[in-house]
This record gives C-alpha cells, sequence and structure tokens, in this order.
C-alpha cells in the first residue's frame, strides 16, 4: 500500500535508519558489559536510547559519570563496518539540504564519528549531549525541528526503534517507521517501510510529499 506525507522538513534517526552501526555497536556494549559486570539482557543496537540512560540503569550513582566516559570511548573508536543503509543516499540526495536534519541519541563525539564515517553532513543535528531528555522524550525531535525553523507539526520523523517513535509521536510529528531493530506492531508508527527503498521525495512548492511503499 501507498502512503503520502506532505511535510516541510524530514528528521531522521542516525543508527539503524540512516547507517547501520549494529556490529560496532554491539562490540564495544559487550566490552563495557566485560568491564563493568554487568548484563543488558538485549542487544544495545536495538535500544535506542542515550547511552547516559542505559549506564545509570545499570551501574550505582558514582560510577554513572565514569561508566558513561567508558562506553562513549568505546564506541567513539570502533568505525570499522558502518556503512549506509540502502535508500539512504538517495533519499537525502532528493531532499534539499536544509529541510532535513538528524535527531540521534548518540553524544556529540559518537555521532561526529559515525557520520564522519560514512560521509553524511546534515545541515542540522542534534544529539544526546544538546538535550536534557534523550528519547523516548520528545526533545530531540522538538530541537531539530527548531533548527530547522519549521513547526513540528509540519515534520515527518524517520526511526527505526520503539523509543525514537514514542519521542516523535510525542514531539507531534508524524512518523515512518523502518523495520530493523523493532517489528511493524513494536514500532506502532504511522506507516513502515522495510528499508529506504520504499522511500520517495518530490517538492511541491514550498512543501515536500514523501512517498512510501509500506510494509503489507
Amino acid at each position: 500500500m501507498t502512503r503520502v506525507f506532505t511535510v516541510r522538513a524530514v528528521l531522521f534517526d542516525m543508527d539503524g535508519t540512516l547507517i547501520d552501526s549494529t556490529p560496532a555497536v554491539d562490540r564495544a556494549w559487550a566490552e563495557w558489559e566485560r568491564r563493568w559486570d554487568v548484563r543488558l539482557g538485549v542487544r544495545a543496537s536495538a535500544l535506542g536510547r542515550p547511552a547516559r540512560d542505559i549506564v545509570a540503569e545499570h551501574v550505582p550513582p558514582a560510577d554513572a559519570a565514569r561508566a558513561f566516559l567508558d562506553i562513549e570511548r568505546l564506541e567513539v573508536a570502533d568505525t570499522d563496518g558502518i556503512e549506509r543503509l540502502p535508500g539512504a543516499t538517495e533519499l537525502l540526495d532528493a531532499l534539499p539540504p536544509d529541510r532535513w536534519a538528524i535527531a540521534t541519541s548518540c553524544s556529540a563525539p559518537l555521532a561526529e564519528a559515525r557520520l564522519g564515517a560514512v560521509g553524511i553532513r546534515p545541515a542540522a543535528l542534534v544529539t544526546a549531549s544538546d538535550t536534557p531528555w534523550g528519547k523516548p522524550a520528545p526533545d530531540p525531535y522538538l530541537a531539530a525541528a527548531a533548527a530547522l525553523g519549521v513547526d513540528p507539526a509540519d515534520c515527518l520523523v524517520v526511526e527505526d526503534a520503539v523509543a525514537g517513535v514514542q519521542a516523535g509521536r510525542a514531539a507531534g510529528c508524524a512518523v515512518l517507521g523502518v523495520l530493523g531493530s523493532a517489528s511493524a506492531a513494536e514500532l506502532g508508527a504511522d506507516a513502515v517501510v522495510a528499508a529506504l527503498t520504499a522511500v520517495r521525495v518530490a517538492r511541491r512548492g514550498d512543501l515536500l510529499e514523501v512517498v512510501v511503499d509500506e510494509v503489507g
């Protein structure tokens, strides 16, 4: 089924949406778990939440700052195998440069390392270093919309994680889910695609017409 979103801007998640960093994420967190004698109980790459929040749930408060710096260093140092996901290049190229932004749960140093590894340069980048509350709170997407000067209600959020979909909805945006870390039912987005190859964009004056081929 085809779905059309008419918006003024598109706000992307990063990991699992535009780029595949899964092996690097899981390697870094596996080492962190070993060092801190912690078990997350789920792949870190599927969480879609800021590392500072995940860390705070698994170590004593007195160790939280040091534990966060440890995982940040591990992740920044490992960009091996990170690549753009199918359809990402074509979709970004089809969008006006000032009409899309990235809102990621990564810290600023980590986001810059991963985007640098794949050569993606957004006009606006919001990281976990920029907002007091991360996904599933709306703050990251509200900040991304503000950076573009667009009302959140006129934005489409593109996300692969449940927490990110919740953040987009809480910000008042329409949300497109991308399969990868969760099923279509779990995502609960307005529409879901198998990959960004199922997304097309056309300009209609000052508006963007985002056409998606939904999963069955």
